[in-house]
């Protein structure tokens, strides 16, 4: 991330114009973006009003018009609820400008400046929390996503980037859980013979398990999701309560289930304990059908054994056969472990 302060240049003047009367006396410069595909520049706009507003521009292949109506109309919801998030504005004509803007054809918006930090933020100023994470945060989390699929959101088919079986951007050639499973499997096929068939076996038993998933998974109830729950997004106050939640440029339609799955990542046991205590507190608010139960462990077994922290390990493994088995072993067990995850999902009256 590139930040600088700034006088505020004519071209963001005008670019600011757009959305507000209030006249710019200041510019803070943050870019985040990923190369020529992502470009991304934030300024972080100070008034003569006394006001901050966030102006954000990009360009990349999943920020449009449309796509950030969807976002608003998200803050919103998620607001109804009680959770802050700041408002996105749309221009004085009520949409989503296309501009041009350092040689490049951009989008831009505007966001209303977070009251709260993030998370991360207040630990990084905290020597007395530089070591904790957002374990902390957890049932807020889950209480927050359960109550956001509650509400069954259906106003949009553009799909978070957490999405299964369909793809986030137009250039991806495969959803993220594919393209983690097809680097284990070109990493496992490098292996050394001896192992070669444990490999395959595991790879057919993948493929199958995902196959039969399909038909059930495109039944799963489904709501828009902020989608990207990390320590920079998590708005806490002075004293730590989680308020929140920013940034949705990730948000999109998504199945409740597989989100709230991958919300959980850790060695294997550790996250199956996180995975049904999320199930736990998510009954609380919200009611598991049927075949939500019945889609757990299937998808379980469709997200976790291939996902991309097996690849770092069996990359870590190196050349010693026996940490290598012990790799494939281990997600030979959790593909095929009768783990009861339906009856973590049964809620408080059950």
């Amino acid at each position: 991330m590139n930040e600088q302060t700034r006088p505020v240049d004519q071209e963001i003047i005008d670019i600011f114009s757009l959305f507000l009367d209030e006249t710019p006396v200041s510019a803070e410069l943050i870019d985040t973006s990923r190369g020529e595909e992502d470009f991304r520049n934030t300024y972080i706009i100070g008034t003569a009003e006394g006001n901050r507003i966030v102006l954000k521009i990009t360009a990349n292949e999943f920020t449009f018009p449309e796509k950030i109506r969807m976002w608003a109309r998200t803050v919103d919801e998620y607001r109804s609820l009680g959770y802050y998030c700041p408002k996105i504005f749309c221009d004085k004509n009520g949409g989503f400008p296309v501009i041009r803007y350092k040689d490049r054809d951009c989008v831009a918006y505007a966001e209303e400046f977070s009251k709260y930090g993030s998370f991360e933020e207040r630990i990084s100023g905290d020597a007395d929390t530089q070591n904790a994470d957002t374990g902390r945060y957890l049932r807020d989390i889950w209480t927050m996503t359960a109550k956001i699929a509650a509400k069954r959101l259906d106003y949009t088919e553009y799909p978070s980037a957490w999405c299964l079986y369909d793809t986030f951007e137009p250039s991806d050639e495969t959803d993220e859980v594919m393209g983690n499973a097809l680097e284990w499997k070109k990493t496992a096929e490098a292996l050394p013979g001896e192992f070669a068939e444990q490999v395959r076996r595991i790879w057919d038993r993948w493929t199958e398990n995902r196959e039969a998933l399909e038909g059930l998974y495109r039944k799963l109830p489904t709501s828009v999701f902020q989608a990207d729950l990390n320590s920079t997004n998590l708005l806490v106050d002075e004293d730590g309560n989680f308020k929140g939640v920013c940034d949705f440029n990730l948000c999109g339609k998504e199945v409740f289930l597989n989100y709230l799955m991958r919300e959980n990542f850790d060695d294997f046991e550790k996250e199956i304990g996180l995975i049904r205590e999320a199930l736990r507190v998510a009954s609380e608010t919200y009611d598991f059908n049927e075949d939500e139960k019945k889609a757990a462990l299937p998808l379980y077994r469709c997200l976790k054994p291939l996902w991309y922290t097996r690849v770092c390990d069996l990359q870590e493994a190196g050349n010693d056969p026996e940490k290598v088995r012990e790799c494939l072993d281990r997600i030979e067990h959790y593909q095929t472990a009768d783990i009861d995850f339906a009856g973590w999902m049964e809620g408080p009256g059950n």
